[in-house]
């Protein structure tokens, strides 16, 4: 992100005022720092000026959304909902995905299904629900573009300055200074090399309005091709199928099938909270060897109900007679290039024989996963502050605070990009609101040690 640009000008905040130091300023507004605002909120209720955490959530996006491209109406979360924002940190708040339910008036149909995995957009109306009670301390459509360490009188880094853009007035960037800052921009979408993101090559984090948009268009659609083998891959196969009822979907990856998710009891501790505690002390090669077993849990895995449903419609249309859905295994694309009618030629090598063949199509989705953001070029200067391990990955403490030099007394929190020291819930729901809680704490401690 780096530094302002040239001609932004910074002022003082206009909704804080020109004194306020920050407790936290959270930079990103997704469910890792909801679950934090969440906390602090419930922390403040009730409590005097003096004693509440004082604390600002700046999001780039115009309002709360949480992988809005893939809220594909009947997907279902792969966590259960006791996961939920608050619960595993305060069962009784009111906060909750089931006091959600009950505003909604939807509690006892929920609980009919008797299942623990709601529909994802339902989830995402939780979310925004949740977000409304605390919108107070949130600016939306503020995207941060600095980060810049401030000394004291001492010479210690104390505070942070954290610049956003003012939509408001362009060119213009306002300020805000910060004790401790909690770091949760999320994941980007991982774009294979050789591959370019373009009008007919989408992520599939943009499937439902890209999809909706080429459908409105009225034009034909011939075949489509998602490249990936994952849970998103798998149910962009399945959504494009359903939307192009005529059209050809083929599904190219370099397995020889899609690997079924392990989500069996023993296997799902990985996801405990007191996982997190064996992983974070453990030598870095059993580090490893726990990321190496447990990956069948989250990476490149499908659930198994849409694995049978996906082989169960191959295998009807073949008896029709007319096979709409196709699966290239062992296969990758190897080429892209534009066709004269406006479509894609792909170029799909068939990895054991090195056979290649070019499929024209009208669209190319790559459900090819995400990556964590680059932190370097947010922080800036404040970055070189920052320790790094043997591997050049920055160290993280246990609560979740980045290991800095020892004249930094300003916080740096970390909500995501933290597998090498947390392990497999770092991007994941399964602990968010734990999490949340070891950061709470962490600031009132050393809150209450600076006093």
């Amino acid at each position: 992100m780096g530094k302002p640009e040239g001609g932004d000008a910074k002022v003082k905040s206009p909704i804080n005022g020109p004194d306020v130091v920050h407790d936290i300023v959270g930079i990103g507004f997704g469910p890792s720092n909801l679950a934090l605002s969440i906390a602090v909120e419930e922390h403040n209720t009730g409590l005097a000026a003096d004693r509440r955490i004082d604390a600002l959530f700046l999001e780039r996006q115009p309002r709360f959304g949480w992988h809005r491209g893939m809220l594909i109406d009947d997907a279902t979360m792969q966590v259960s909902f006791l996961k939920d924002l608050v619960t595993l940190r305060n069962p009784t708040s009111d906060y909750s995905f089931l006091c959600f339910l009950r505003e909604r008036g939807r509690l006892i149909d929920f609980l009919n299904q008797k299942t623990l995995f709601p529909l994802r957009m339902e989830f995402h109306e939780y979310f925004e629900w949740a977000a409304t009670r605390v919108a107070h301390q949130v600016s939306y459509d503020s995207e941060v573009i600095a980060v810049d360490p401030v000394r004291d009188e001492d010479g210690r880094v104390a505070f942070f300055d954290v610049t956003r853009r003012d939509p408001a007035r362009p060119g213009t960037a306002v300020t805000h200074r910060a004790r401790n800052i909690s770091v949760a921009m999320g994941l980007e979408p991982h774009v294979p090399p050789g591959l370019e993101l373009a009008e007919r090559v989408w992520h599939n984090s943009e499937l439902i309005p890209r999809a909706e948009q080429l459908a409105g268009t009225g034009a034909a659609v011939r075949r489509v091709v998602v490249l990936g083998a994952g849970q998103s891959a798998a149910e962009t196969v399945d959504y494009l199928h359903r939307t192009f009822p005529d059209a050809e979907v083929c599904s190219v990856f370099a397995k020889y099938g899609f690997t079924p998710a392990d989500d069996s009891p023993f296997a799902n501790r990985i996801f405990d909270p007191e996982a997190v505690d064996v992983y974070f002390s453990s030598p870095s090669e059993v580090k490893q060897s726990l990321l190496d077993y447990h990956r069948s849990t989250n990476y490149s895995v499908v659930d198994m109900d849409l694995i049978e449903s996906l082989y169960a419609t191959t295998y009807r249309e073949k008896v029709a007679g007319r096979e709409r859905l196709r699966f290239l295994n062992v296969s990758r694309v190897r080429g892209v290039t534009p066709a004269a009618d406006g479509g894609l030629d792909i170029a799909v090598e068939f990895l054991p024989t090195g056979e290649r063949q070019v499929l024209p199509a009208d669209v190319l989705v790559l459900a090819t996963g995400y990556r964590p953001r680059d932190l370097t070029a947010l922080l800036g200067d404040a970055a070189k502050l920052c320790l790094k391990d043997d591997g050049d990955a920055i160290r993280v403490g246990r609560d979740h605070r980045v290991e800095t030099v020892p004249e930094v007394t300003a916080g740096i929190y970390l909500q995501g990009g933290t597998e090498h020291t947390h392990g497999l819930t770092s991007t994941l729901l399964s602990t968010v609101a734990v999490r949340a809680e070891e950061i709470h704490r962490s600031v009132l401690a050393d809150r209450l040690t600076a006093a």
